[in-house]
């Protein structure tokens, strides 16, 4: 990819502080690609977070099927109807061959498109587990410095595994429907201990009241100091929308109270420092098609030596 250059990227980064609509697309291009001047940007997007409060990070998780899209819609709209400057990241799943998101959620949310207190982006996972991208906490970066008040971060939808959204946001809304064969499938498997409040979307379908009873005996077994609110909602037609923002304004008061809101976002930077690292001492130290790596394996297969001593062996010769 061409480099942008130094100097363009800081006036990419001031264009986005003022909202420039097509600078922060193109920034958030630019981390998605690892582009020689992330650095010098993340740079300067942090040296201007103190002028603004940080944004309130709400996550949006659950199986495929039960209105992610749909929900982060409605709840657009009900930040914007506080007069709230809105960012939303979609992740969806990669396309094998090109590597580009292939469901385009941006397609379900158009009722936005047009608003431009509202910036919505969808992100490809490019084979990234755990629902996100992983340039997602970068790209929020960005959007926080844009001015967003609220960061809506959509999963990719992929099942019970999607528990890094949760490391990410201030808030996690676990989404469900009934008529998904298990009604509280997606709460099950680490999902549940993720979730801050409970969605039973679709709740005009016939078992949704059955879904909120499971969810009430799963969420009376675990021991937290904060119990998840269930909201019913039918998304596509906006009902619940109120009920939903009560409960997460309810969290929030309970985050900056508890002091867990410091918490959670002293975790996500430790966090984001220890990716940077570790991808960085991966590279550093990369042995794969080192010929002593080869050399070590025919070892193993051979049944001269095992796999933790040949590990050793090969940690002896790398610099220190």
């Amino acid at each position: 990819m061409r480099s942008t250059g130094r100097g363009h990227s800081l006036e990419l980064v001031e264009q986005a502080r003022a909202g420039r609509v097509r600078a922060v697309a193109r920034l958030i291009s630019l981390v998605e690609d690892g582009a020689p001047e992330v650095r010098e940007i993340t740079a300067e997007l942090c040296a201007a977070a103190g002028e603004r409060p940080p944004p309130w990070v709400v996550g949006l998780t659950g199986a495929p099927g039960v209105g992610k899209s749909t929900s982060t819609s409605m709840l657009v709209r009900g930040f914007r109807e506080r007069g709230l400057r809105v960012g939303v990241l979609a992740v969806d799943p990669s396309s094998p061959f090109t590597g580009g998101a292939l469901l385009g959620d941006r397609v379900r949310m158009q009722d936005h498109a047009t608003d431009p207190e509202v910036f919505i982006r969808s992100m490809a996972s490019r084979g990234h587990l755990g629902g996100l991208a992983w340039a997602t906490p970068q790209a929020t970066r960005v959007l926080a410095a844009a001015g967003c008040e609220v960061i809506l971060i959509e999963t990719v939808g992929v099942g019970q595994a999607e528990v890094d959204v949760a490391s990410l946001a201030d808030t996690t809304i676990v989404l469900v429907a009934p008529g998904m064969g298990d009604g509280v499938q997606a709460a099950k498997a680490g999902i549940l201990e993720i979730a801050d409040v409970f969605v039973v979307n679709k709740a005009d379908r016939d078992g949704a009241q059955a879904a909120i009873r499971d969810l009430r005996n799963m969420i009376a077994l675990v021991e937290r100091p904060w119990k998840p609110p269930i909201v019913p909602t039918v998304a596509v037609r906006g009902e619940g929308a109120d009920d939903l923002l009560d409960a997460l304004d309810r969290h929030l008061r309970h985050l900056e109270e508890s002091g867990e809101l410091a918490r959670r976002r002293l975790a996500r930077a430790r966090d984001e420092i220890e990716s940077i690292a570790v991808t960085a001492l991966r590279s550093r130290f990369s042995v794969h098609g080192d010929a002593r790596l080869d050399s070590l394996a025919a070892e193993v297969v051979a049944g001269a030596t095992d796999p933790y001593t040949a590990a050793d062996a090969l940690l002896a010769t790398l610099p220190s």
